[in-house]
């Protein structure tokens, strides 16, 4: 059975956010788009997470650093002793941050590296904030929303404290600039998001998505995406003997049935019988 437990607090979605999150299943797949920078602790259990470029994995004890505006896929494995899973993030949404900018006079200054995890350092001012949250209930109650912005701010401190390079990341309030449209959706092809999602992440309206892409590949966005998951699904099964249950959410399709019927139209057999 499947436990998460959001203990956020009951106040406006315009305020900062800390989330506690834990599992009890032995591994949990899925992927997610990324819209607000999170720093995020791994508390128990390990945590496997890939950009589309790289991979990263972190253990009990990890600290990591999101930037915002990234897909990324992630796998959640449960302790040796079969323990829960556990992590913690504090979330800075970009209204949090414009102010927090005004009170403390940050600002991006300079051109950043556009990554989607920063791996975090350890140090004490890190335990000492976390243990400051472990009576999560007490926090999290209504009434405790000051609180709770205070906990936010305290984190993004010690962040700016102990990582000062992220300066230029968090306080960059642009939006995604015009990617180079071939090469973003070769890269990230695989992640099951709307053509909404890739015309934002490549600075484009739909509209002008679409027909950028047509220009590009020849073909509908929807017909070629579905295409390039079929051909790498069939690499996975055929050249590398992993199972058609196995690789259709790798490769970005939302269900098995959906994925059997598309391959055996492509190829002409059912998965299992490549």
């Amino acid at each position: 059975m499947l436990f998460l437990h959001l203990i956020m607090a009951i106040i406006p979605a315009h305020l900062p956010k800390i989330l506690y999150s834990c599992y009890h299943t032995f591994s949990r797949s899925g992927e997610q788009f990324v819209p607000e920078h999170i720093l995020s602790f791994q508390i128990a259990g390990s945590l496997v997470v890939q950009d589309g470029t790289q991979e990263f994995k972190f253990q009990e004890g990890d600290i990591r650093f999101h930037q915002r505006n990234h897909l990324l896929k992630f796998n959640k494995q449960l302790p040796a002793d079969g323990s829960e899973f556990k992590s913690l993030s504090v979330f800075f949404d970009q209204e949090m941050l414009r102010s927090f900018s005004k009170e403390y006079g940050y600002k991006s200054v300079k051109t950043h590296r556009n990554q989607a995890i920063t791996t975090i350092a350890p140090m004490p001012l890190y335990q000492s904030f976390l243990q400051s949250l472990y009576p999560y209930d007490q926090i999290m109650q209504q009434g405790n929303e000051d609180l709770l912005i205070l906990k936010v701010k305290e984190a993004l401190l010690i962040l700016l404290k102990t990582k000062p390079e992220l300066k230029d990341i968090l306080f960059d309030f642009a939006e995604p600039g015009k990617a180079d449209l071939e090469a973003f959706m070769i890269k990230n092809f695989k992640f099951n998001v709307s053509l909404q999602r890739f015309a934002y992440l490549t600075g484009r309206s739909l509209a002008t998505f679409k027909r950028d892409f047509e220009k590009i590949f020849h073909t509908a966005p929807s017909r070629w995406l579905q295409q390039q998951r079929l051909k790498e699904a069939y690499h996975l099964i055929k050249e590398k003997g992993r199972r058609p249950s196995d690789v259709y959410l790798e490769v970005g399709f939302e269900d098995l049935s959906h994925f059997s019927f598309a391959f055996k139209k492509a190829y002409g057999t059912n998965p299992s019988m490549v």
